[in-house]
């Protein structure tokens, strides 16, 4: 498979505090990557810089072969690569169709114009037909403020594919979701971005939920790559174990 994204000597000092050291990754077309790390180790760094909310102190990032470095998230995003927080980045006081809406006129052009009506059939079809997909059409009329938290997360990430990226860049997903519903609401994503053949990679806390989707796992700690490789290598890794899960042990069937 062909590398998506790169990253070659990738640095990032806040003064006297390095918050990446030296980190050399390589993804390829298709795979789906966990970050894993503490609170602190560097995941979020790492993530903010190949989406262009950070410059890197020094080090390279190719996307598709090409350097992104000094490029704008709204560039980023235009070239392919999608992101979504931790913290839905959406507008509470309308309806999810609308935020859907404002979305999708942000793709077709980068100067959207408060002339131009915000619905038009085309710009309608299209938000249904993506609310449809993550099984959210049901709170098409809803405000934000009155979905549950899963619906909301799965509108934020229903808003990163609205343009199509071929990678997708998901920030603790299911963050602030109970138990019971995080294996509905990453099944109903692996399912979609499997569907658009998107390349994911995604920082998660939840080894559970690492274990069942990924095929690859990055473990971060202070800022460097400390293990690299599959599910099971990753996770029965002794510094892995004492720096990042806390002892956790893999489990047999992970990936399952």
């Amino acid at each position: 498979m062909s590398c998506i994204l790169e990253t070659r000597g990738l640095y990032k000092e806040f003064g006297a505090v390095t918050a990446a050291k030296d980190v050399n990754v390589s993804i390829s077309k298709g795979e789906v990557v966990g970050v894993i790390g503490s609170n602190g180790a560097g995941k979020t760094t790492f993530i903010n810089m190949v989406t262009g909310y950070l410059k890197p102190s020094r080090g390279e990032i190719l996307f598709n072969g090409q350097s992104i470095i000094g490029r704008t998230p709204r560039a980023i995003t235009r070239a392919g690569m999608a992101r979504s927080f931790q913290v839905a980045q959406l507008f509470p006081e309308l309806p999810v169709l609308d935020n859907l809406l404002i979305a999708l006129a942000g793709a077709e052009s980068p100067f959207p114009s408060l002339l131009r009506p915000l619905r038009n059939p085309a710009r309608i079809a299209r938000a249904e037909a993506i609310l449809g997909e993550f099984s959210i059409l049901a709170w098409r009329d809803s405000k934000v403020t009155a979905v549950p938290q899963g619906v909301r997360k799965l509108i934020d990430i229903a808003m990163a594919l609205i343009g199509d990226p071929q990678m997708l860049l998901l920030d603790e997903p299911t963050s602030g979701v109970s138990a019971e519903e995080k294996t509905q609401l990453m099944d109903t994503v692996m399912q979609v971005v499997s569907r658009h053949q998107v390349t994911v990679l995604f920082v998660e806390h939840d080894m559970d939920v690492v274990r069942r989707y990924v095929s690859r796992i990055l473990a971060f700690y202070s800022g460097e790559v400390l293990a690299d490789g599959p599910p099971q290598t990753v996770l029965a890794n002794a510094r892995v174990q004492e720096l990042v899960t806390g002892g956790q042990r893999a489990h047999k069937g992970a990936n399952a």
